[in-house]
């Protein structure tokens, strides 16, 4: 691309242009998700289960060198795109106002030469055909007609100059960026040795402290290197565990930092032990387990089983009053594995990954039950927790379905009153106390209720009107139930319920 004069810039191959651009544009973006595939294979290279000793080592420290120079790669790329998008606009304007200033030229006729001033103007003759002083001044409103258009077209040619040189600066900037990484505006990096000699794996820095919301959050972290990830995980296990926004694989390995920390004496010392004892039992059996979020001292655990972060559906099994991780984890996780495989069953091939989701303090007893502070408290929770996992899987989107049961429907309603979108495709409430949403309140499309028979829970209308009354502003559609079922039956595998949850969950799918 040259801005050597008006003619030349009129000529410029604007579309060809942006189309490398936009391939370029692409190419950035498979980069991205080659480079999460790559390091989900050097976190599995690090596995005593698949490659032990010096050589597995190498191979995963190998495959981390290469995620930071990819990293420092594509965040120059990106920065390079920025300029180079705005070379093409620049170019664009400039080709058109050149084309507008050459045909305006010719349509007098007059001569641009490539600094875009006009030539000579055509001579203008005296018309014979009249007076002498008519044809006088017909000449000269005519030549003063030509001298308008002249300088007309040469403004023209002179804004598309202006705009041709700020495209060759922004083309310059986009070059000078990539500078970092071993292009020099002539030359790139031969092969990958050359590159990480050129690079020299300084690293991007990342802010000093992570952002908060949860969209930010992945962005900052997707921003890092693979070996700048560990170094936050090692660093600090208590932030990375709890932030949602980070991939499940990442607050698994922090929060099991955490709880190898943990000894007698040490407050939430039960939740750890009960926590470790449900790991063990389930990883012994071949699942495998994600210790999603673990903060003992205030008794919040949220266990995930199947793989958070490449699963097609997932499931929070939000438990309700009289469950605490102490004493109840083995029961949530049970009923939680018992959903993935119902929805398995319900969609066979697909990948199901569901959470026992102690992320708040269930009431104690009914007496606490009764209101609805700490549903107030976990709904703050449960939609931030959904914001993290659509945060997290935002270029993978999984189904998401929040499965409630008693006093935890009605920190599913609380959560659909927070701030912004409740990030969840479906809602099942199971022997609800009542909820006080409507439709358009609880902000998901596909809201289904079960309610037993025998389940005197669902029969009181605590905290608001009964889902599955026909008169319910909710509008939720019913699951099947069984005449004998009570209110801790939603789960049994020998109960239709669970099999209609699982169909939820699966949601559509080819197959």
């Amino acid at each position: 691309m040259s801005s050597s004069g008006v003619s030349a810039v009129a000529r410029w191959e604007v579309a060809l242009l942006g189309n490398a651009v936009a391939t370029l544009g692409s190419v950035g973006e498979r980069l991205v998700s080659w480079r999460g595939r790559m390091e989900g294979v050097g976190r599995t290279l690090e596995t005593t289960e698949c490659w032990q000793g010096p050589a597995g080592a190498a191979a995963a420290g190998s495959l981390r060198r290469v995620s930071t120079v990819v990293t420092e790669t594509t965040a120059a790329l990106v920065r390079s795109l920025e300029d180079a998008d705005r070379m093409v606009a620049a170019a664009r304007t400039a080709t058109e106002l050149a084309g507008e200033a050459l045909a305006a030229a010719a349509a007098i006729p007059v001569a641009l030469d490539e600094a875009g001033r006009p030539g000579a103007l055509p001579p203008v003759p005296l018309d014979p055909a009249l007076d002498p002083a008519q044809a006088l001044e017909r000449q000269y409103a005519e030549i003063a007609e030509q001298a308008a258009a002249a300088q007309w077209a040469g403004e023209l040619a002179g804004e598309a100059l202006l705009s041709a040189d700020r495209a060759a600066l922004a083309a310059a900037d986009a070059v000078a960026v990539l500078a970092g990484v071993g292009f020099d505006g002539r030359t790139a990096a031969a092969d990958f040795p050359e590159l990480v000699a050129r690079v020299g794996l300084s690293g991007v820095a990342p802010p000093a402290r992570p952002p908060l919301a949860p969209a930010e959050v992945a962005a900052w972290w997707s921003a890092m290197s693979e070996e700048q990830r560990l170094g936050w995980i090692e660093g600090s296990p208590g932030l990375i565990g709890l932030l949602d926004g980070v991939p499940a694989w990442a607050r698994d390995r922090a929060n099991r930092l955490l709880l190898a920390d943990v000894v007698p004496g040490d407050p939430g010392f039960a939740v750890a032990t009960a926590t470790a004892n449900e790991i063990r039992a389930r990883e012994e059996a071949g699942e495998v387990v994600q210790l999603y979020q673990f903060d003992p001292g205030y008794e919040l655990v949220a266990l995930a089983i199947g793989n958070l972060d490449t699963a097609d559906a997932v499931a929070l099994v939000v438990p309700g009053v009289g469950n605490d991780p102490i004493q109840e984890l083995d029961d949530v996780a049970d009923d939680a594995a018992a959903v993935a495989d119902a929805a398995v069953a319900a969609a066979p091939g697909l990948a199901v990954a569901t959470v026992a989701w102690f992320g708040y303090r269930p009431p104690v007893n009914l007496a606490q039950g009764w209101r609805d502070d700490q549903a107030r408290i976990g709904g703050a929770a449960l939609d931030r927790t959904l914001d993290g996992v659509a945060a997290t899987r935002a270029h993978d989107p999984a189904r998401v379905t929040v499965v409630a049961h008693s006093y935890g429907t009605v920190v599913s309603d609380r959560a659909a009153d927070a701030a912004g979108h409740l990030a969840a495709d479906a809602l099942v409430l199971a022997g609800s106390p009542g909820i006080d949403n409507d439709a358009d309140g609880i902000e998901v499309d596909d809201v289904y209720e079960a309610s037993a028979p025998f389940d005197p829970v669902t029969w009181l209308e605590i905290h608001g009107e009964q889902p599955a009354d026909p008169d319910s502003p909710l509008d939720a559609r019913t699951l099947p139930t069984e005449a004998t079922m009570g209110h801790g039956d939603y789960f049994a595998a020998d109960r239709p319920t669970l099999a209609a949850i699982g169909v939820v969950v699966a949601g559509p799918h080819e197959g």
